[in-house]
């Protein structure tokens, strides 16, 4: 049963299936593209995803895309160890979580991502006509980019917005595990929510965001310790796949946690 992988290093949905492989301790061949040649947006990667983002799973040739529906497949043709819960009330609670993170940090990360590193390095150079003509190539997202701009990035409001549900996504892992007694999101087992919200922290962590949860939510500070503890999380998260380190110049000396 062969498993390929088209990724990028940095992308926080490559990151979480990622980790989700390495879990379960499968063997996979590596593709990674370049957003800034464009590998994402070729005529071969929009036959396998015609959203043209990453990552895509192929396994025995068969293109399965998004990162969320990537790792819940992955847990159903690769059974152990499970990444889901047996019983079905925590396993709806399960999918509770996993469209929050879809629909609230997922988005909200991208925003300080973009405004920090993404935006100044791919786009603050280009002129407005290739900034647009860049824009209409991507099948997906085409109002995010022209929201965020090309020169000023995302507005002193948008970035409010995001940290306030980083915030609330932080609270709520807080109360989840404190409730439960952890020492995982929905108890004693980890799961997909635990692997999926872990880029996620992982990059606010590395934007210099990590006093979001330092400050106000010692349990989140706990949990997240003992994820990185996980050997799934350096398999994942190898050398230069934070933003800090590939791009350096975009970060003060000590900045990124």
């Amino acid at each position: 049963m062969k498993l390929e992988l088209y990724h990028s290093d940095h992308s926080t949905c490559s990151q979480k299936v990622r980790i989700c492989l390495a879990e379960k301790g499968l063997d996979w061949d590596s593709h990674v593209l370049h957003f800034s040649s464009g590998d994402h947006l070729t005529p071969e990667y929009l036959k396998l995803n015609p959203n043209g983002v990453v990552p895509t799973l192929v396994h025995n040739g068969e293109p399965v895309i998004e990162s969320s529906v990537i790792v819940e497949y992955l847990d159903e043709i690769y059974p152990e160890p499970s990444l889901s819960p047996t019983d079905p009330l925590l396993r709806a609670r399960l999918r509770s979580w996993m469209r929050y993170m879809e629909e609230v940090p997922t988005p909200a990360v991208r925003v300080p991502s973009f405004n920090k590193v993404f935006r100044p390095l791919r786009y603050e150079n280009a002129t407005p006509e290739d900034f647009e003509a860049r824009i209409e190539k991507m099948p997906l997202r085409k109002a995010f980019y022209r929201r965020m701009g090309q020169v000023d990035g995302f507005s002193e409001e948008e970035m409010d917005n995001a940290i306030a549900q980083i915030r609330q996504t932080c609270e709520r892992i807080d109360l989840a595990v404190h409730e439960i007694g952890g020492p995982w999101v929905l108890g004693s087992q980890y799961t997909l929510i635990d692997v999926t919200l872990t880029p996620l922290i992982q990059r606010m962590a590395d934007l210099g965001y990590s006093h979001i949860w330092k400050s106000d939510f010692p349990t989140v500070v706990a949990w997240f310790e003992r994820i990185k503890s996980r050997p799934s999380f350096d398999k994942a998260f190898y050398a230069n796949t934070n933003v800090s380190e590939k791009y350096p110049q975009f970060f003060a000396a000590g900045e990124a946690e």
